[in-house]
């Protein structure tokens, strides 16, 4: 392995996705790619040289070379973005003032317009702020359109100055709310497109079709030819001519007019070959069915990474290994790349999963209910593909009117929360995570390991819009209601039966569940017609108070009358309001299974969603849909709030506290009481003075200086910060009284080792707080807010949620545990100033969303009175920077 040069920073490397969802490799220059650099100039075309250099500089010279390659990685940095071996795109700074760097890129010809520009200038700037760069400044030419359009774009407030013939521009680079949306889109577009690339092929290849039926390579030709696939498709084999009727070629190069997607049906030892000759065929996705990867040992784990690293240095998307396959039901495509003949029919619902054996069963249940899907992936072992990925397919996919994710594991929860949140504002966004895959991942699966509290991912979930479900049936349950009726306007309910104990079970069970009956529950007699029951029906449905009508209704002998059932489907199709039901005893209609739909035409849907009438074996599980499908409408709804911004913040003070901190302490540490207070200050958070004292002349000392009422703590390092082990109020102006403190709590102490004495003025009455922040390794940073004390330490009453924060995600931050209400006016006491809580956790989310050297940070106690608040003390650790899974430039993780 070449070594590295002095300073190399190996964090700034980085796979990304461009514009036409082709993947490209972002590294730092190195001296040794000076020949690379030589390639690259000579093959742009004389206008290129002319726009980048100002002049005609058809060869570069050898000092040249050495100053574009040889730098320091922090005054002066260069960027390489590359394909294969190719250098395909460089971008630039030079340092030119303290703050400020000049910036300049050269694209290869026949790269423009996939956005690598773009992305330098992203990396570039995340870069240039890590090293105390505020401004960008670049020169351009007024007739390079190219170069001034990825300045212009890119959602910076850009200055143009025009003189002697070249436009200056100047601009900040701090990230703004119009730059991060920009980036954002622009990660949706392309990884929305790598998508696409997968599930629309124009030419499918099969790599190891074989004319063995129990063969997987032979298995997945068949469901291909067999599900009318309406691309061009091929046989990789080179003992054979034909199979399935398909012409078989011996490699994937001797393929005509080029493959879109490979699927590779190999062995194991033999995919990574595969891969090589894919990239060399010019293949532009893969779906590797292959098993004998990461879940089966280290070898295996090795061959994977191996897969990987050639797929993205060749700019290809790898689903699997270990994959059960790809489904793409639109008609113009019919591509059913799995091992299963059976799936489900056409419908609205995208579907994934990641291991086969779920996906077998998901789309198994999909088909007994007459659930219709447009899409289903199973990503294996995840090595690449996941379900950000196609979650950001499905946002603009018309065909998807709703999704369902079963996740056994999670590689980018902060990427996760952001991409679901912009896909959950318009479809419903369904998840199963069973509790067994909280700690742990499926073998082969890339994980880090979280600290955070299992009960922070629901609250990343419901931060997000996510509907969690515990299993694949409530899944489909809630999937069933959501493709199929109108969203509810509200939590008021009509229930209608035939019988009054069944409809009362009914209304105990949707108050449990936050539903509130305002109809009924209405119970017509057991021998009721046809013609009484859909009266009943029709009065629910008619009622103006009613957002939802529940249905319960047991035949008295026998199956269920048919003209039950059209009484009920005639009432749900005159109404905009959702409707559930239970209908015991129906004939025809989804033989196999324990729910179905009704439509007008007794049908299930075609083309195009029908409102149809979800049924379930059991009223508990209609209800439990619906108040799922309600709170996701609540959650829509409602006003989501603007991202958190806080003035008086200077993040360049706090920059250099943390490097200086570093330079000393290359392992980290926690900060001293003033290291944390001056961070602190940098973001405007004031934190109360507390001095550590070891004598009782100290502490009176201290005391004196401080002003009364002062407490005399005594704390133990072993759980500093964390737990107050005593602690002594002082209120008068009394030497005696603060000496006597400080002995008593060293006498009750004495038999402990390592304790350390505190003195600190005494904050007025109030509640007593809580707030903290943790870099997480899954996660990234994490906020949480909870009271002090052993009361929420117990009941594990603690809240959380993702930065970014809204000033709504603040605001629910206070408001969602437990014992909010003592900080409401509980009992008739005045509420405490909930937006002065609001103010310091939206600072604490933005300095942990700035620096992942924060390991942790907890303000204890943050005293909540009715005019402010008071942070009495603050313990922070740091630690070296590591990678963050979802960084602050597109990267793929």
């Amino acid at each position: 392995m070449t070594q590295l040069p002095p300073g190399y920073p190996v964090l700034a490397e980085a796979d990304v996705v461009l514009r036409d969802g082709s993947v490209c490799r972002l590294r730092p220059i190195k001296p040794s790619d000076a020949d690379g650099v030589r390639r690259f100039h000579a093959g742009q075309s004389d206008e290129s040289i002319y726009l980048r250099f100002f002049a005609p500089m058809r060869e570069l010279s050898d000092r040249d070379i050495k100053r574009f390659t040889e730098i320091d990685y922090h005054d002066r940095m260069a960027l390489v973005a590359t394909i294969g071996e190719d250098i395909i795109g460089i971008g630039r700074y030079d340092r030119v003032s303290e703050h400020s760097a000049e910036v300049a890129f050269n694209i290869s010809d026949h790269y423009h317009g996939k956005g690598i520009g773009s992305v330098l200038l992203e990396h570039l700037a995340a870069i240039a702020q890590s090293h105390e760069i505020a401004e960008f400044e670049a020169e351009v030419l007024p007739h390079n359109r190219k170069m001034l359009n990825v300045f212009s774009e890119a959602g910076y407030q850009v200055s143009r100055h025009l003189e002697d013939g070249v436009v200056t521009l100047h601009f900040a680079i701090e990230p703004t709310a119009e730059s991060l949306s920009v980036r954002f889109a622009r990660e949706h577009r392309a990884e929305s497109q790598s998508v696409r690339a997968i599930l629309h092929p124009e030419s499918v290849a099969v790599i190891g079709a074989s004319r063995r039926e129990r063969a997987i390579g032979h298995q997945v030709l068949k469901q291909i030819v067999d599900g009318r696939f309406t691309g061009r498709i091929h046989a990789v084999n080179p003992g054979a001519d034909q199979i399935l009727g398909v012409p078989a070629v011996a490699s994937i190069g001797e393929v005509e007019g080029g493959v879109d997607l490979a699927v590779i049906a190999v062995p194991a030892e033999a995919v990574t070959q595969v891969v090589v000759e894919c990239a060399a065929a010019g293949v532009r996705t893969l779906l590797i069915i292959s098993s004998g990867f990461a879940e089966v040992d280290e070898e295996g784990g090795r061959r994977q990474q191996e897969v990987l690293r050639l797929a993205r240095m060749h700019g290809m998307r790898v689903v699997g290994p270990n994959s059960f396959g790809l489904i793409n039901n639109d008609p113009a495509v019919s591509l059913n790349a799995t091992l299963t003949p059976v799936i489900p029919k056409p419908g609205f619902l995208g579907l994934f999963s990641q291991s086969g054996a779920l996906a077998i069963a998901n789309l198994d249940s999909a088909a007994r209910r007459n659930l219709g899907i447009s899409v289903f992936a199973s990503a294996g072992n995840r090595v690449d593909v996941s379900g950000n990925d196609l979650m950001q397919y499905w946002v603009e996919d018309e065909r998807t009117h709703a999704v369902g994710l079963y996740l056994e594991s999670m590689g980018n929860p902060r990427k996760f929360s952001r991409v679901a949140r912009h896909l959950a504002s318009n479809k419903p966004v369904i998840v199963v995570k069973p509790a067994s895959a909280t700690y742990g991942a499926p073998p082969g699966h890339r994980v880090r390991k979280a600290k955070v509290k299992p009960h922070a991912f629901t609250a990343m979930l419901e931060q997000a819009g996510v509907i969690h479900c515990e299993n694949v049936h409530q899944m489909f349950d809630v999937a069933q209601l959501l493709v199929h009726q109108p969203l509810p306007a509200g939590r008021r309910v009509a229930i209608v039966g035939n019988s009054s104990q069944l409809a009362a079970l009914c209304a105990d069970n949707a108050t449990e569940r936050g539903l509130e009956v305002v109809h009924g529950p209405v119970a017509v007699a057991t021998e009721a017609t046809a013609q009484e029951f859909q009266a009943a029906v029709d009065a629910a449905f008619s009622d103006e108070q009613v957002d939802s009508v529940i249905v319960c209704f047991i035949p008295p002998v026998g199956a269920l009358d048919q003209e039950v059932v059209d009484a009920l489907r005639h009432a749900a199709s005159r109404s905009d309001k959702p409707c559930v039901a239970t209908l015991l005893g129906l004939r025809g209609v989804d033989e196999g299974g324990d729910a179905a739909f009704l439509h007008e035409t007794g049908e299930v849907a075609d083309d195009a969603p029908r409102q149809a009438v979800p049924l379930y074996a059991m009223p508990e599980e209609a209800i439990r849909a619906l108040a799922a499908a309600t709170d996701y409408a609540q959650w829509r709804d409602k006003d989501k709030g603007e991202t958190v911004v806080r003035d008086g913040i200077d993040r360049w003070a706090a920059r250099a506290l943390l490097d200086r901190v570093l330079e000393e302490d290359p392992e980290g540490r926690a900060l001293t009481t003033d290291e944390a207070h001056e961070l602190l200050a940098a973001y405007g958070i004031d934190v109360w003075p507390r001095y550590e004292v070891a004598t009782a002349d100290e502490a009176v000392a201290r005391a004196e200086e401080v002003g009364y009422p002062v407490v005399v703590k005594s704390l133990s390092p072993l759980v500093r910060g964390q737990a107050m082990l005593e602690g002594i109020r002082v209120d008068l102006h009394d030497e005696l009284a603060v000496r006597s403190a400080f002995e008593a709590l060293d006498r009750r102490l004495a038999p402990m080792d390592a304790n350390y004495f505190v003195v600190q003025r005494m904050a007025g009455p109030g509640v007593s707080t809580v707030l903290s922040t943790l870099e997480d390794p899954l996660f990234g940073p994490v906020v949480s807010f909870s009271l002090a004390g052993a009361p929420t330490q117990l009941l594990d009453d603690i809240a959380y949620r993702i930065p970014p924060l809204t000033d709504v995600d603040a605001r629910e931050l206070v408001e969602e545990i437990k014992l909010a209400p003592l900080l409401m006016g509980h009992d008739g006491a005045t509420p405490v100033d909930r937006a002065a809580l609001e103010d310091v956790l939206g600072r604490l989310s933005i300095m942990s969303d700035d620096f992942l050297e924060l390991s942790s940070v907890e303000l204890n106690p943050v005293i909540a009175h009715t005019s402010g608040v008071t942070v009495l003390g603050a313990d922070v650790m740091i630690a070296p920077a590591a990678r963050r899974i979802d960084p602050s430039a597109r990267s793929l993780s």
